[in-house]
């Protein structure tokens, strides 16, 4: 598989500051224009003709931040073939997909803080949350079945539902200490994953590409977005507040096994294990306690490398496409994934 050379300390047992989106944007300088197209489409329809549901609805769309599934669409599009306004439709809804799920997120989770922000959950109590999650999902919906086929639509709908049941099983994990890797990945490419692998597959396949790119481009998503999960919770583990921009540690506090403490109790003498079981048993497990653990096992290492695995294999399934702007932007991308957590 191809090789990844990063700009980062290995040696770092602390998960620092991540790029800020400065740095990410500088990946998706060849699609400013496009990108430009669906900032606009979403302000258009994160809003509603009531005031006062508008000023809810469009407040989400100051939490969404990364665009990373927007510029998926174009990327993949743009490797093949020009864009077209389709593709802007596409980021647009799958941008406004992932809100709605960042909004019930925030809600499961008791997130008081977003992209340095108040959550919705936060200003304006659970029922406003979950309605704006519903009102962004159904709009979405509503924005697919007018392209001109309901392929999106379709392919949408059943990522849609996928990452639904995601976050349904991740909610039965809860307190599940004996949780395989296998499940935990599983869960992920769920609830995380799927969408990245829809954008990209759809992107590809609204650029007439060539037989075969379209399971590329799947490919590539479905591992970019485990790779970018597995960083994800390692920096709630481990992470800066004022970096992320969100309220940090919420795993822990709900008791979700993620992958460096699912290593972690693999390792473990039983000793010790038993004594881990017993702090996470805890209403309000020590996060110090488990910190000392992860640090002793290696456990935060791991994840890195599990990461850097599902990366390689990311660029991997794109090796043989084009070499272009876009493609580079693909593999600047998968390096940034990676960063993240150095």
């Amino acid at each position: 598989m191809e090789s990844i050379e990063l700009n980062v300390n290995p040696t770092t047992n602390q998960t620092s500051a991540a790029p800020t989106d400065g740095a990410l944007m500088r990946c998706y300088g060849g699609i400013e224009a496009d990108l430009a197209q669906v900032e606009a489409i979403l302000k258009r329809e994160m809003s509603s003709k009531f005031p006062a549901v508008s000023d809810i609805v469009s407040y989400g769309y100051l939490l969404g931040g990364k665009r990373l599934r927007p510029a998926l669409v174009l990327l993949c599009g743009q490797a093949w073939s020009n864009l077209s306004g389709d593709h802007h439709k596409l980021g647009a809804v799958l941008e406004m997909v992932h809100t709605a799920t960042l909004i019930h997120d925030d809600v499961l989770d008791g997130a008081e803080t977003r992209r340095h922000l108040p959550t919705i959950h936060h200003r304006w109590g659970t029922e406003s949350s979950v309605l704006v999650g519903d009102f962004l999902f159904t709009h979405a919906f509503y924005l697919a079945s007018t392209l001109p086929t309901t392929l999106a639509a379709r392919k949408i709908g059943q990522a849609t539902n996928a990452v639904c049941e995601g976050e349904l099983r991740q909610i039965t994990t809860k307190g599940r200490f004996d949780l395989s890797e296998e499940e935990y990945l599983s869960i992920i490419e769920a609830k995380t994953a799927v969408l990245c692998e829809c954008a990209c597959e759809l992107g590809t396949l609204y650029a007439d590409a060539p037989e075969g790119a379209a399971r590329q481009a799947a490919e590539y998503g479905r591992c970019l977005g485990i790779a970018f999960q597995i960083v994800d919770d390692l920096l709630d583990i481990e992470g800066d507040a004022d970096s992320t921009g969100k309220t940090l540690g919420t795993d822990l506090a709900q008791r979700k096994p993620t992958l460096p403490l699912i290593h972690a109790l693999k390792v473990a003498s039983p000793e010790v294990k038993k004594q881990m079981l017993a702090v996470l048993s805890e209403e309000l497990p020590c996060a110090e306690k488990v910190q000392a653990w992860l640090e002793e096992f290696d456990s935060a290492a791991y994840a890195r490398e599990t990461a850097i695995r599902y990366v390689e294999t990311a660029l991997h399934s794109i090796a043989e496409w084009p070499t272009n702007d876009a493609t580079t932007a693909l593999r600047q991308l998968a390096e940034f994934v990676l960063k993240r957590c150095y």
